[in-house]
């Protein structure tokens, strides 16, 4: 199901885990090797914070898209106590500044090429057509086919295989099946 946010913050509600942070890793083409004792967005952190902002943005009109992006450092901690008492973050941002730039950089190349992405899924998706996809879906197909088309440091099977990790973490039971179905035919 699709939730239609009547502010920013809401679409965090239901998808936002809290994220680990790996040390010593550096982000960035073939370059992972440790030179300093710093923390560093991993490429699946980058890959989840991307998809929450592609998903954010994508409630709102064109022109105001840009300004989602920058929305999305800004929002406060969110968080909700499970049935089992157990206390879970679903948004909380701390990234590097370095990151954030990365991350919102990296979103922006996305989105304009959104036209584009949306135009090979629609070639290869039987009987689905972007307009009709579950907003969750069509954002891990995006995220997952600009990596496979314009990233070529990621490898087709790892693009895919993290959209279908997505797909499990934040779609419907369906999800993974679909992802994985559409993807495989972009190959």
């Amino acid at each position: 199901t699709e939730i239609c946010p009547t502010t920013l913050v809401k679409p965090f509600s239901f998808c936002y885990n809290n994220s680990k942070r790996l040390k010593a890793r550096l982000f960035g083409g073939n370059n992972h090797t440790v030179q300093e004792e710093k923390e560093y967005m991993t490429r699946r952190e980058l890959r989840e914070h991307c998809f929450k902002m592609l998903f954010c943005a994508d409630f709102y009109p064109a022109e105001e898209k840009e300004d989602q992006l920058e929305q999305y450092f800004l929002a406060p901690e969110e968080d909700e106590t499970t049935p089992e008492g157990v206390d879970e973050i679903l948004h909380k941002v701390e990234l590097k500044e370095k990151d954030s730039t990365l991350l919102k950089e990296r979103a922006e190349m996305i989105m304009v090429k959104i036209p584009e992405l949306d135009e090979m899924i629609n070639q290869v998706a039987e009987g689905w057509k972007t307009r009709r996809m579950g907003k969750v879906e069509l954002t891990i197909l995006r995220l997952a086919l600009y990596e496979m088309k314009y990233d070529d440091a990621i490898p087709d099977k790892v693009a895919i295989n993290e959209a279908v990790e997505l797909a499990k973490k934040f779609g419907g039971n369906d999800s993974p099946a679909f992802v994985n179905g559409i993807l495989a035919k972009l190959v």
